[in-house]
């Protein structure tokens, strides 16, 4: 008989279940095999669905594709700004140039917040005093000092040149290829680039440089193996050059060249050992750089590196705008790919998948949507990235393409598109998997919900409050960045569109439904039944066409709006009739002198054009804002020009303490006549001077007026861009022909025209990097967004196959279901064109009222390509996909 303790163990007392399955590990070894159950179920929901989706899933491939490629284009252009350097030209031949630092720098504290700085390039060369090259060239390791000075020159027939002293010529590497070097004020050396079937050595040539044509013995010609784009040279002697530039005492820079086995870093600190820690000019605060090796062409492009962060922040404003539109793309289209398969999923869930299966699968798909758009984003950014940087590179600021920058950007658009769209996939499928099996049976069959939800209607009415708020943002800026802030406020209201869509969708419907059914007929009845069973759908539909409209219309209608209202003004204040130019090498001074002299003129007036540097605040932060000024002489100036002076007296505007200000900036800092203005000149000498009257035409003519003699010392170039005259009444031919007769004396190059609005305005037609901008801005972004209304509609009409089916069931021919999609179509077109077009108007007309005093504008051949545009895109999306369906469904019955 066995013992009760072996009974226990055997039979009567068996193991305790809980300590057996601890033993086994049967419970992991069941929760890992369930785990792995539901891992493959998924997986093969995922590759099904994926076959079967196919269609749909290549839309939101192109759509999610081009956006990687946008994200990674801006990445590629953004990161080629960062590196790029104005070439080394002129200092080719130095081991190193020292130079003014060209930087100024403004320090505030913000509300509530620590000292913050601001900082801007200047306008303006920052010059050096003579006594600077002294010291460069007792510091150890220099073989040679040069001072570099250089004037604007043109030849007798206009050609432009640059007039550069003779010992300079060894920092570009310029030896003599014939003649000699000039011994004295009256022989030159040029340029084998001038003098290319020009005079040769002994014969004679006409140059003007600092008043009159002068003629000039050639001595002879250098050459150059260095090429470069800039002008060509002439070498005088260095007294002459001194006389010529007009600034004595001070020079420009100065050339080093290094003794042999001194390397860069040796001679930079042995130079920096010596030098005086400001430039030593009168009334200049600038520190001395010691430049070597790519940024020696600081020294010679003084307002490269200031162009490049006017576009890098205006790249990077648009750069912001292209992000969220990114975003709003790629979510919108993964939603509605997830939605249309709503009944789907919810059937799926009523059968027994687990919400966890169904997240899973949903996952999966949209990572392996992700990863192909993101190998084809990324693919596409690099050639997208090399065109934008065509646009943007310059002469004096080419942007380079290091090795790293390609595959970088590319992995930056590709990256982020993979990381996103998971997380929205399965955020857009979130209202089916949480439903519980017996809710969800009923939700695969039950209408589509005809509202936005609670939360899209609160964010929705938060995101507009915060776009119609924020359009005054926009009456900040100026010229294209005054575009860009405002694409800014649009793409708020453009997301609270997207969020408030259906509520939207009904108003429209309530709107065009009438008229859509009686002009259709039986089809124009299907297409309103359609739209008003499926608004959301129809929302869907329609917000990126809102989406190009508004970002399209801010860009195109900011800077007209700005322009046109400049013209105007410049229109109203010149009184001008006549005008001289001296061609790129300007007029002197004395030019204006002559032109007074002449008979029939009234008045005559210079017109120096230069920059500021104004140190304010916006929102308690510290803003540096470099603006345009013009330099002009009181005397004669009511004859020619105009500013409509609204306080104090114009006939003040002499001598180097008189200021006139706009009224609007008057009244922004709070100064009238007899205050003072704390002003940076443009090579950051600090002044401030009196205001001796306010105007009103600053749009037109620039917020500061000064007079010449003020500004004539502290630019690269005391030349006058153009000569304002004013004739008598009838003197017409003959004061034209005393004017030419004035100016013979100053050579070749020098026209009289009519005076236009453009000669005195002070923001010139857009140059040609601003267009640029304009073009990525406009035709790259404005081309995407074209691409995903493509895309979205393509996408909501092959979700629609099933719809299309049961209409031929019931007996709708195929003309009437074609007929249809037309009406849709243009349903959709013109809903999206009236509320973008609203939703540009707010930003837009804020922008206009305030900066410009006007209604925004808009040429009208620029508003009808952007509706042809969108309504061939909306057609492209509805009817091509359609066609297709037609060889599917619409072109059989139903078997």
């Amino acid at each position: 008989m066995r013992s009760a303790a072996t009974r226990g163990r055997t039979g009567a007392d068996p193991e305790p279940p809980d300590v057996r399955q601890r033993r086994t590990g049967t419970p992991a070894r069941e929760a890992l095999g369930v785990r792995w159950g539901s891992r493959r179920a998924s997986a093969f929901l995922a590759r099904r669905s994926l076959a079967t989706h196919r269609r749909a899933w290549v839309a939101v491939i192109v759509a999610t594709g081009a956006a990687a490629a946008l994200i990674g284009a801006f990445a590629f252009v953004v990161g080629s700004l960062l590196v790029a350097a104005p070439p080394v030209q002129r200092y080719a031949g130095a081991d190193a140039v020292v130079a003014a630092d060209q930087k100024v720098s403004y320090t505030a504290k913000p509300w509530g917040g620590e000292p913050q700085t601001a900082t801007a390039y200047l306008p303006e060369r920052a010059r050096l005093d003579r006594s600077v090259l002294a010291a460069v060239a007792g510091a150890d390791g220099v073989a040679k000092a040069v001072a570099d000075d250089s004037v604007p020159v043109s030849t007798g027939d206009g050609r432009p040149a640059v007039g550069r002293a003779w010992p300079s010529a060894v920092l570009t590497r310029y030896e003599l290829a014939e003649g000699r070097a000039p011994r004295d004020a009256t022989e030159v050396v040029l340029d084998g680039g001038l003098a290319a079937g020009g005079p040769a050595p002994g014969e004679r040539i006409a140059l003007r440089a600092d008043g009159r044509t002068r003629t000039y013995t050639v001595s002879g010609i250098a050459r150059t193996g260095h090429g470069g784009d800039g002008p060509p040279a002439v070498f005088f002697t260095e007294p002459r050059l001194t006389a010529l530039a007009g600034h004595p005492g001070r020079i420009d820079a100065v050339g080093v060249l290094a003794e042999p086995g001194v390397g860069p870093k040796a001679l930079r600190e042995a130079i920096g050992a010596v030098l005086p820690e400001r430039s030593g000019v009168a009334g200049s605060d600038r520190g001395v750089r010691v430049l070597t090796g790519a940024e020696r062409g600081e020294a010679e492009q003084v307002d490269a590196l200031g162009g490049r962060g006017d576009r890098l922040a205006l790249l990077g404003s648009i750069g912001g705008t292209v992000l969220m539109v990114a975003l709003l793309v790629i979510a919108s289209t993964l939603s509605q790919a997830i939605h249309q398969r709503s009944g789907e999923l919810a059937l799926l869930r009523a059968v027994g998948a687990s919400p966890r299966q169904l997240r899973s699968a949903i996952g999966r798909e949209a990572g392996r949507v992700s990863a192909a758009a993101a190998l084809l984003g990324g693919l596409g950014a690099v050639p997208l990235g090399l065109a934008m940087r065509a646009l943007l590179t310059t002469g004096t600021l080419p942007l380079p393409v290091p090795w790293w920058l390609p595959p970088a950007a590319a992995l930056a658009g590709g990256l982020l598109v993979a990381l996103l769209a998971r997380p929205v996939a399965m955020l857009a499928a979130r209202s089916i998997t949480r439903l519980r099996p017996a809710a969800a049976l009923g939700a695969a069959t039950a209408d589509e919900p005809s509202g936005p939800g609670r939360f899209r209607t609160v964010a929705g009415v938060v995101m507009a409050f915060a776009g119609v708020s924020s359009a005054g943002v926009a009456t900040t800026q100026s010229g294209q960045a005054a575009g860009a802030a405002a694409s800014g406020a649009a793409l708020s209201l453009v997301i609270a569109v997207a969020l408030l869509g259906p509520r939207i969708a009904r108003i429209a419907l309530g709107v065009l439904g009438r008229p859509l059914r009686r002009a259709g007929g039986v089809s124009g009845f299907l297409a309103e039944r359609a739209a008003s069973a499926h608004t959301r759908r129809l929302a869907t539909a329609f917000t990126p066409i809102v989406l190009v409209v508004a970002f399209v219309c801010v860009q195109l209608a900011a800077g007209p709006t700005l322009e046109r209202a400049a013209d105007r003004q410049a229109s109203a204040a010149l009184r001008a009739d006549l005008v001289a130019t001296g061609g790129a090498a300007g007029l002197p001074a004395g030019a204006a002198r002559a032109v007074r002299e002449a008979p029939g003129v009234t008045a005559a007036t210079g017109v120096l054009r230069s920059a500021v540097v104004l140190a304010d605040r916006e929102a308690g932060e510290p803003v540096l804002t470099r603006l345009p000024v013009l330099g002009v002489e009181a005397r004669g100036l009511s004859g020619t020009l105009d500013p409509r002076v609204t306080a104090g007296d114009l006939d003040r505007l002499t001598g180097r303490d008189a200021v006139a200000i706009g009224a609007d900036r008057a009244k922004s800092l709070g100064v009238g006549p007899g205050d003072r203005v704390a002003l940076r000149l443009g090579d950051g000498t600090r002044v401030e001077p009196r205001v001796v009257a306010v105007y009103g035409h600053e749009l037109g003519l620039g917020e500061f007026l000064f007079p010449r003699e003020a500004l004539a010392g502290h630019v690269s170039a005391a030349r006058d861009q153009v000569v304002l005259i004013r004739t008598g009444s009838g003197a017409g031919a003959d004061a034209v022909t005393a004017v030419r007769k004035a100016l013979a004396p100053y050579g070749g190059g020098v026209a009289v025209r009519a005076a236009t609005a453009d000669d005195v305005r002070i923001a010139p037609p857009v140059p040609d990097e601003d267009n640029a901008v304009i073009v990525i801005g406009v035709g790259v972004i404005g081309g995407f967004a074209l691409l995903a209304v493509v895309s979205t509609l393509a996408l909501i009409t092959i979700g629609r196959r099933g719809e299309f089916r049961l209409l031929r069931a019931v007996g709708t021919g195929r003309r009437q279901l074609r007929r249809m999609l037309v009406l849709e179509t243009g349903l959709v077109t013109v809903a999206g064109l009236v509320i973008g077009t609203a939703v540009a108007a707010v930003p837009l007309t804020a922008f206009a009222v305030s900066v410009a005093g006007t209604a925004p504008y808009l040429p009208p051949a620029h508003y009808g390509v952007i509706a042809g545009a969108v309504a061939l895109a909306a057609a492209a999306g509805t009817l091509v996909p359609g066609a297709s369906g037609g060889r599917f469904v619409l072109g059989r019955g139903v078997r």
